[in-house]
């Protein structure tokens, strides 16, 4: 089994900064892509950021120039750095992982795992 498990959300006000972290708990052989994602109540969930294996990462466009997404720890974790935050930020962050394949024999192959999400609150 593997589980992804976020921290770092909370509150913070207009111009701060976070950082959210996400570590993939498991017997892992790989990981395509790990990414953030958001959701505010009544909108749908958007792409905050994604990183491939290979090092590739995009952004969404409210949040270029301002977040940074890396991986570490042979690949297992993701931070997303938050800076120069705005109260349109205020959303629960979901971590994701695409394509895992677990270093089990045999292989198991999650096409894509979710977080339980974490709640980040900005305020003006």
């Amino acid at each position: 089994q593997v589980l992804l498990r976020e921290s770092g959300g909370g509150l913070a006000q207009a111009g701060g900064s976070l950082r959210l972290s996400c570590v993939a708990d498991g017997n892992i052989a790989s990981i395509a892509a790990m990414g953030w994602y958001r959701q505010s109540p009544g909108s749908l969930r958007e792409r905050v950021a994604r990183i491939t294996d290979g090092g590739l990462i995009d952004y969404g466009d409210s949040v270029k120039g301002r977040f940074t997404i890396t991986r570490a720890d042979h690949k297992r974790t993701v931070y997303l750095q938050m800076n120069s935050l705005v109260p349109e930020d205020t959303a629960v962050y979901y971590c994701n992982a695409e394509q895992v394949t677990t270093a089990t024999m045999p292989r198991n192959i999650y096409p894509e795992l979710w977080g339980q999400g974490t709640l980040v609150t900005i305020s003006s």
